[in-house]
């Protein structure tokens, strides 16, 4: 049964018997509450000298004052799990990986816990007090930002077919094969990466363009996609770039089918835009891509690609993708 705090009216009650000298006992059966909950009220929010009288308005607002602090601190204190925190940030695990792999690991240890939201709490805090733990986290934010909203819409590109007339199938994740793309830029005239994910696994492949011409980009796609089986190859989403104005060609070298999202919808293709926030960890925006070399690109991607995931049950990309490929789950 959840515990339910005392109300102001308890409280009042509370100070009236307490005024007739009746026990703890007493008043707990009146109340129809424990002894032991009037014993920590009265420990709580009780006269600093026990010869005073318990005054029921003063500890009720010290009560709700008491509740407006944060308690995340108090996980601090065990050295082991604030340990394996900053190590798992350092290894760039995220918030919630690493509230979940606490109750994995230790399955009986009470001690060893800790939410997601506290972890980002204290993340915020060092960075606050000058700490680097921020830099484990997947955009490096110091602190909290707000959500922006899109602008307006931009140009269509000729031929292309919206992302309203795409088989409901897609969008239950039901099968393997069906894509989302993109690109993330670098510093002007650097080059860009195209990055490919497929839905289901969160499997991530990606090249370097030279530049961000349809041309280019339709070689690159074409190029990443030859890795993939044909089974695994169904449909790609996209955005309105006109880098990917050549989208045809893509499809009669790939055999995907293409859609396009509306301009600037990106909870359209939110899988593709928190792959590329991953990315941008170790390219992040103003980076001269003319040090991206394809080795580098290749070992990020292995990296995300064998980085646990909540929606996968906390297994990799890599390893559904590879089940996919073997045929044990693919559709």
């Amino acid at each position: 049964m959840p515990y339910v705090q005392l109300t102001s009216a308890e409280r009042y009650v509370i100070y009236h018997l307490k005024l007739y000298r009746l026990s703890l006992r007493e008043i707990g059966r009146r109340l129809g509450r424990s002894h032991a909950t009037i014993s920590r009220e009265l420990k709580r929010n009780g006269p600093a000298i026990s010869s005073w009288v318990y005054w029921h308005q003063g500890a009720h607002e010290q009560a709700l004052e008491r509740r407006k602090r944060p308690r995340h601190y108090r996980r601090r204190v065990h050295a082991p799990l604030v340990r394996y925190v900053e190590q798992s940030l350092r290894a760039e695990w995220s918030p919630d990986v690493i509230a979940a792999k606490l109750k994995m690991g230790y399955p009986n240890d009470i001690r060893m816990r800790v939410s997601s939201e506290t972890v980002y709490r204290w993340v915020y805090r060092d960075a606050k007090q000058g700490g680097q733990l921020f830099n484990g986290l997947c955009r490096c934010h110091k602190q909290r930002r707000r959500q922006r909203r899109y602008g307006t819409g931009r140009g269509l590109i000729p031929g292309r077919v919206s992302i309203h007339v795409r088989p409901d199938l897609i969008a239950t994740r039901q099968r393997f094969g069906d894509w989302k793309g993109d690109t993330v830029e670098g510093a002007k005239g650097s080059g860009n990466l195209t990055t490919h994910v497929e839905r289901k696994s969160r499997y991530l492949i990606a090249g370097k363009l030279i530049n961000k011409t349809a041309l280019v980009t339709a070689q690159a796609a074409t190029t990443v996609f030859r890795r993939i089986p044909k089974t695994l190859r169904h449909t790609l989403t996209l955005d309105n770039g006109k880098e990917f104005a050549r989208f045809q060609e893509i499809e009669k070298n790939t055999g995907l089918t293409i859609y396009f999202a509306d301009p600037y919808s990106a909870w359209q293709r939110g899988t593709n835009e928190n792959t590329n926030g991953l990315l941008r960890r170790y390219f992040p925006k103003g980076m001269d891509f003319n040090d991206v070399t394809e080795k580098s690109l290749a070992y990020v991607v292995k990296k995300l690609n064998h980085r646990p995931r909540k929606c996968l049950g906390y297994r990799t990309p890599h390893e559904v993708f590879q089940d996919a490929k073997r045929g044990a789950v693919a559709m």
